[in-house]
C-alpha cells in the first residue's frame, strides 16, 4: 500500500461558525444569540483540529487558525491543537491576517451560503445588512457572490489557493461556482434557513480530516489553483435597509459609488481587497 506523499509549508484554516455540523440556530435571531452558540464553538474546534491534525500528518510546518466569525473572539482556544498558531480579533489592514507567498493553501471551515441563496444561516458578511453582493469582471456578466467567493478571490490576489471548503449544501454550491477545484466536505444538507439533516459531529470531523488529506495530495499534483479575478471590477451591494445604502462608499479612484435605487449601490474596485479596505 502506497503512503501519501508529505509536503511541508504553511497553511491557514479560516473558521466561521454557521457551517459546522449540527448547527442551525434559532429562527428570528443570530447564531450568537441562539441556544446553539456554545455547541457551535465546541464543534468548530472539533472540525479545526481534524483539519489541523491531517495537515500536520501530511508534513505541514506551520498551521495558522483564523477565528473569523463576528468579532473574531469566539473559540475556546485552549482546546485547539497545541501546535497551531491563532489569529483572532480584528483591526488589521485588509481582509486576511498572516497571508504571504509561502502559504501553500487555505481551508475554509464552518463557512456558509451567501445571502439571497438557500442555505443554513445564510448571509454575506452581515446577516442584518445585505440582501446580496454582485460582482462583475471586466466585460463579464454580473454574478452573485458571498464570503466563500470573495475570500477565495482575496487569497487569489496573493497567489494562495483555497484547497478545502467544509460547509452545508448551500455553501458548497457557492464553492462550486467560484472555486470548483477545491475539495469539498458537506457537513449538513440544508432544508431551510434554520433546518438541516446533519452528519454526527464526530463523523463530520472525520470526513474533514479525510478531505484535508485528499486536498493536500491534489495540491501536490497541481490540481488546485488560486482564484484570480480580472480587474478592474464592479461591485453592487443591495442593502436590507435604506440607511445602509445611504452611507458613503468610495471607489479605488476616490469617486463615490453610484446609487442605483434607495437600497442599492454600485462602484468600481481595483481589486477584491478594495472591498475590505475602502469605505
Amino acid at each position: 500500500m502506497e503512503t501519501a506523499a508529505k509536503t511541508g509549508g504553511r497553511y491557514i484554516i479560516a473558521c466561521d461558525l454557521e457551517g459546522v455540523a449540527c448547527v442551525v440556530g434559532t429562527p428570528g435571531t443570530t447564531l450568537n444569540d441562539s441556544g446553539q452558540w456554545e455547541f457551535a464553538r465546541q464543534q468548530a474546534v472539533r472540525e479545526i483540529n481534524a483539519a489541523a491534525g491531517a495537515l500536520f500528518d501530511m508534513g505541514a510546518d506551520d498551521v495558522l487558525v483564523w477565528d473569523n466569525h463576528g468579532s473574531g473572539v469566539n473559540l475556546p482556544y485552549e482546546k485547539l491543537d497545541a501546535r497551531v498558531h491563532i489569529a483572532m480579533g480584528g483591526g488589521w489592514q485588509g481582509r486576511w491576517p498572516g497571508v504571504s507567498g509561502d502559504v501553500r493553501g487555505v481551508l475554509l471551515i464552518g463557512y456558509h451560503a451567501r445571502d439571497n441563496h438557500e442555505g443554513v444561516l445564510n448571509h454575506s458578511y452581515t446577516s442584518v445588512g445585505y440582501q446580496y453582493i454582485r460582482i462583475r469582471q471586466a466585460g463579464g456578466p454580473w454574478r452573485e457572490v458571498g464570503e466563500i467567493g470573495l475570500d477565495a478571490a482575496c487569497l487569489g490576489e496573493a497567489g494562495v489557493p483555497v484547497i478545502l471548503v467544509a460547509s452545508d449544501s448551500g455553501g458548497l454550491e457557492d464553492a462550486g461556482q467560484w472555486i470548483p477545484q477545491a475539495e469539498c466536505v458537506m457537513t449538513k444538507q440544508a432544508l431551510a434557513r434554520n433546518g438541516a439533516i446533519s452528519l454526527h459531529p464526530q463523523a463530520a470531523a472525520l470526513r474533514i480530516a479525510q478531505g484535508t488529506r485528499r486536498a493536500v495530495e491534489r495540491l501536490n499534483r497541481g490540481e488546485i489553483a488560486p482564484l484570480r479575478l480580472q480587474g478592474p471590477l464592479e461591485m453592487e451591494i443591495r442593502y436590507k435597509r435604506q440607511e445602509g445604502a445611504a452611507a458613503a462608499h468610495i471607489d479605488y479612484q476616490g469617486r463615490p459609488w453610484d446609487k442605483i435605487d434607495a437600497y442599492t449601490r454600485r462602484g468600481r474596485l481595483g481589486s477584491v481587497e478594495d472591498y475590505f479596505t475602502l469605505g
